[in-house]
């Protein structure tokens, strides 16, 4: 057995998921960490290591003309050499707004869609260490506070990871919920070379995403540009990154057992250091969002401008149309909920 695939044993059995009997939706896009989570999947299940019924799920984004036909081809290809069934999915996405984000909007709707179809209780996907320490650089370059540090999730609820992106603000639930999970069995201890290597041992191509290349996009450029120079200073940077964002995920955890107040007092909060007035806004926030998602440094400074402003009245905006508005030494939070 390959070790690729006995360290992919060992993290399911560390995050208690089911060996048998239920059904397991893989993402695959025919990139290199999709494709090895496949292969190991399969390896496990026809080595009896797995008794789950494994459906592959390829979402083809159309945004790349040629490219993307191709992919959806190789991904066809690949299943049915390998015995597995396969879920195709189609979008013509809008360019406005955020391309990237409206591509994982569609893509995880069609992967939960998919996932409910089959009466499966996950979709697995293959996102590595590298995926770990540029998420936890996009967010420390948006200003994001501990929940936003603490990057991706190894599980958590699919449907939460719809609406809330991947800043990691979430708790992890226990595998008893009833959700729909989302998992991602490689985060901890796969790395990209690993996933390639993998894939060359089992003499396996796979595709590679020219938009990859494309420096307009903020992960590319960290990616390309960022993660190379930090390598200068520490060779073993990913690792480094991945490891803090561990550490920040621990963090949240341990100040989010407790539950803020419905309102804050202005009284009670004006005398905070910085640091813990950041982390009370962000969690009473959060108490009220449900979520951190696309809230940054610069709203959370707004709310602190709004304390110690001498005016009453006054409102601090915030993503999705709420606002925080200061009166009567209180801070309230309303929310008009503009659909994104």
């Amino acid at each position: 057995m390959h070790k690729f695939v006995r360290d992919l044993i060992a993290e399911w059995r560390r995050l208690e998921l089911p060996f048998a009997g239920d059904t397991v939706v893989i993402a695959v896009s025919g990139g290199a960490d999709s494709v090895s989570l496949l292969l190991a999947v399969d390896d496990m299940v026809k080595r009896k290591k797995l008794g789950l019924r494994a459906v592959a799920a390829h979402f083809n984004h159309n945004l790349r003309g040629a490219e993307s036909e191709k992919d959806e081809e190789f991904v066809r290809e690949l299943t049915t050499r390998l015995g597995i069934d396969l879920a195709i999915g189609r979008g013509d996405l809008s360019k406005a707004g955020n391309i990237e984000q409206n591509a994982r909007d569609a893509r995880y709707e069609f992967l939960r869609q998919t996932a409910i179809k089959l009466d499966g209780f996950a979709v697995l996907t293959g996102h590595t260490i590298n995926d770990q320490a540029e998420t936890f650089l996009l967010n420390l370059i948006r200003g994001s506070g501990p929940d936003g540090l603490g990057g991706m999730k190894s599980m958590r609820p699919l449907e939460v990871e719809i609406e809330r992106n991947e800043d990691g603000e979430t708790p992890v639930l226990p595998f008893a919920s009833s959700h729909l999970l989302l998992v991602r069995p490689l985060l901890h201890w796969a790395k990209r070379i690993d996933t390639e290597a993998f894939c060359r041992d089992l003499s396996v191509e796979y595709r590679y995403d020219t938009m990859n290349e494309d420096t307009a996009f903020k992960r590319v450029r960290i990616r390309k540009v960022l993660l190379p120079l930090l390598e200068d200073m520490n060779p073993k940077i990913i690792e480094t990154l991945a490891n803090t964002a561990k550490l920040m995920q621990n963090h949240a955890a341990a100040r989010n057992h407790s539950v803020p107040a419905s309102e804050l007092i202005l009284s009670e909060i004006k005398t905070l250091a910085e640091r813990e007035l950041f982390d009370t806004i962000r969690s009473w926030l959060k108490q009220h969002r449900g979520t951190t998602r696309r809230l940054e440094l610069k709203h959370v400074r707004a709310i602190e401008r709004l304390i110690f402003s001498e005016k009453s009245g006054k409102t601090a905006e915030l993503p999705g149309g709420a606002k925080v508005i200061k009166s009567n030494g209180k801070l309230i939070y309303d929310e008009n909920k503009v659909e994104n």
